[in-house]
C-alpha cells in the first residue's frame, strides 16, 4: 500500500467526487480511478459506493480514511524532521519551452509535497540548448525534449507527443488533414542558431537542411510563421495562437519528453526528482 495511493484515496474520500479529487491532485481522472480500483482489489473490499451523483464511503472506506489520514500525517512529520536534520536543500531545474505543461504542473505539486523545505531554482532556456544547461553545468536536472547529444548524460523518457506543421491559418496547406515533410520541401522553415545540437536541429527541421529565419524561443517561432509565412514543426496539441494553425505531420516520429541529468551523479535530491517526474508524467 503506497503513500501516493493513500493520498489519492483521501482526496476522493474528502471530495466524494472523482473529478474534483483529480483536479485537487493535478491529475486526470482515469489514472485516479484505476488507482482506487487497484487499492480495493488489494484490500479485497469496496471503499466507495458509486452512483451517477457521486460516491459515498463504505464502512470499510471510513475505517481506512481514519487510518490513512493518521499514516500520511506521520509520514509528513517524518519528512519534516529529516529535512530539518539535513538542512535546506536546493536543486536547479532547467526547463525547455513551455513550463505550463500539465505534467510539469503535476511534478511541481508532487515535488513540493515530498520536499516542502527544498528550494527549487527554475532556469528557463532557449531552443538552441536542448540540454537546458546540463552540458554547461548550470543546472542539476533538465525537463526537455530530444533528440540531442546524450554524451555524459543519463536520459529517461517521460512521454511522447505527436508533432505537426505550424502554418499561417490562410496558408494553402492549412486545410489538409495531414502533411508529410516532403510537402513542405520548397518552403522556408524557421531554424535554430549556428552551433545548435545537430540532432536537435535535424529533427525539428523535418530531417532536412532548411533555409529561413533564425529563432531562439517558441514565441519567435510563431512570429516567424505569422509575419514571414515560413513553416516549422511544433507539438500537435499546442495552442498555436491567433492567425496560425497546426496540421498533423505524417511519417514523423513523435517528440520525446525526457528528464536528463549528469551521468554518474548520485545526488539523492536529483534521484528523488527523477522518480517523482516519472510518476507525475505517468499520470
Amino acid at each position: 500500500m503506497e503513500l501516493r495511493t493513500l493520498r489519492y484515496f483521501v482526496a476522493v474520500a474528502e471530495e466524494l467526487h472523482f473529478g474534483r479529487a483529480a483536479g485537487r491532485l493535478h491529475m486526470s481522472q482515469p489514472p485516479l480511478s484505476r488507482a482506487i480500483k487497484q487499492l480495493e482489489t488489494e484490500l479485497g473490499a469496496a471503499l466507495f459506493d458509486r452512483s451517477p451523483g457521486g460516491v459515498t464511503l463504505t464502512s470499510v472506506g471510513a475505517v481506512l480514511l481514519d487510518e490513512a489520514r493518521a499514516l500520511l500525517a506521520q509520514a509528513d512529520r517524518v519528512r519534516g524532521r529529516v529535512a530539518a536534520a539535513v538542512g535546506a536543500t536546493a536543486i536547479t531545474v532547467g526547463i525547455l519551452g513551455d513550463s505550463t505543461d500539465p505534467g510539469a504542473t503535476r511534478l511541481a505539486a508532487a515535488y513540493r509535497r515530498r520536499h516542502p523545505h527544498a528550494e527549487v531554482h527554475v532556469r528557463g532556456t532557449t531552443l538552441n540548448d536542448p540540454t537546458c544547461g546540463l552540458h554547461a553545468g548550470t543546472v542539476d536536472v533538465a525537463l526537455t525534449r530530444g533528440p540531442f547529444d546524450e554524451t555524459g548524460l543519463t536520459v529517461r523518457e517521460l512521454r511522447t507527443d505527436p508533432v505537426g506543421a505550424l502554418l499561417r491559418a490562410d496558408d494553402v496547406l492549412a486545410g489538409r488533414d495531414g502533411l508529410k515533410p516532403a510537402d513542405l520541401a520548397d518552403r522556408r522553415w524557421f531554424r535554430f542558431p549556428e552551433g545548435t545540437d545537430p540532432l536537435w536541429q535535424a529533427y525539428w527541421n523535418g530531417g532536412e537542411p532548411r533555409e529561413g529565419p533564425v529563432v531562439r524561443t517558441v514565441q519567435e517561432c510563431r512570429q516567424a510563421v505569422l509575419w514571414n509565412g515560413t513553416v516549422g514543426m511544433t507539438l500537435l496539441d499546442h495552442e498555436p495562437g491567433e492567425g496560425l494553425t497546426v496540421v498533423p505531420l505524417i511519417d514523423m516520429p513523435p517528440s520525446r519528453m525526457v528528464v536528463a541529468w549528469k551521468e554518474g551523479d548520485t545526488n539523492p535530491v536529483i534521484r528523488s526528482f527523477v522518480q517523482i517526474a516519472i510518476a507525475a508524467y505517468e499520470d
